[in-house]
């Protein structure tokens, strides 16, 4: 059974600064910086090397000091043509092939932010290659439960399990509704929106009810679970919502991303947890639930204060997250 640690160790798993881990990771990433010379995402030796491939008419000037392992792409004068570079160069891999991560292209575009941009943003990127640039990307997720007088805990949890199907997690349990932030997006409007296209939620109810609860933040490394290479840096950002739901509403699939959807007590959450069957960093979002309602505290958990500090890591590249 896996602990509640080991499954924070799953998600957050790009090494922490000062360890041996991290010394020994860091030299074998080049970062990636945005026109003005900030730090915005890691890109692996591979991502690298196909980025100085693909032609200059495409991708623009690169600057690479290859001594500090620093690489500033994407300088044109405007967002709108970083935008359609990187597009262009994200587009002429995907017809070569050079990365199987992108056979999962969506169509969804994530912003890459840095506030020393003009404007704030330094470029709209695909969904499914943003992790090709270890950007930080960001999303919400919502814990939906029921009050339940006879449990333990005086509740029940509705849990999801992903459609088989997906090239993603194909099959693992999930958070009652999640999603990305497109660009453009504010994280309310996509909860409103993710809550009708995969729980079938009604919009007043959302809007109503829906609760904020701040953000997680972890630094993943994609495996193979996640689809495509693994390797890749992968920081994000989710902002939390909890929605009590009357009795009488139920969820249900309403696209061919969620297979059912469970009414569960808090320990049999607790069981799928520790037989592994949660999406990683649906797992951490269940976490900061318990943390949150004192169902996991210093008295029933060791680590504890470690599994608390690091649901809000501190990420070292620019954007929203700093500010919530």
């Amino acid at each position: 059974m896996k602990s509640n640690l080991d499954l924070m160790d799953e998600c957050d798993v790009f090494p922490y600064p000062g360890t041996e881990a991290h010394a020994s990771l860091i030299p074998t990433l080049y970062t990636l910086l945005s026109p003005t010379g900030t730090p915005i995402g890691y890109m692996t030796e591979v991502v690298f090397n196909a980025l100085v491939k693909v032609p200059i008419h495409i991708k623009g000037e690169l600057e690479v000091n290859r001594s500090a392992r620093t690489i500033t792409a994407f300088t044109q004068p405007t967002e709108k043509e970083r935008s359609s570079a990187v597009a262009a160069t994200c587009d002429y891999w995907r017809g070569n092939k050079t990365f199987e991560v992108l056979a999962g292209w969506r169509d969804e575009l994530y912003p890459v932010y840095d506030e020393t941009v003009e404007g704030g943003k330094v470029y709209d990127i695909e969904r499914s290659a943003s992790c090709l640039f270890g950007v930080v990307t960001y999303g919400i997720h919502m814990t939906a439960y029921v009050r339940a007088k006879d449990e333990k805990h005086g509740i029940k949890i509705w849990v999801p399990r992903r459609a088989k199907t997906k090239s993603t997690y194909g099959g693992m349990l999930d958070n009652t509704v999640a999603g990305g932030i497109e660009s453009g997006e504010d994280p309310w409007e996509c909860l409103v929106r993710e809550s009708g296209e995969e729980a079938s939620l009604p919009e007043e109810l959302v809007r109503a009810k829906a609760e904020p609860k701040g953000t997680i933040t972890y630094v993943y490394i994609r495996e193979p679970r996640a689809g495509g290479e693994s390797g890749l840096v992968q920081p994000e950002c989710q902002y939390v919502y909890d929605l009590e739901l009357p009795q009488e509403v139920i969820p249900k699939p309403n696209d061919s991303e969620v297979e059912c959807f469970y009414l569960w007590s808090v320990e049999e959450v607790q069981a799928a947890m520790g037989r592994g069957e949660f999406k990683p960093n649906c797992a951490l979002l269940v976490l900061d639930f318990f943390v949150r309602r004192g169902i996991l505290n210093e008295g029933n958990e060791g680590s504890y204060g470690e599994i608390k500090r690091r649901l809000h890591r501190e990420l070292e590249f620019p954007g929203p997250h700093r500010g919530a």
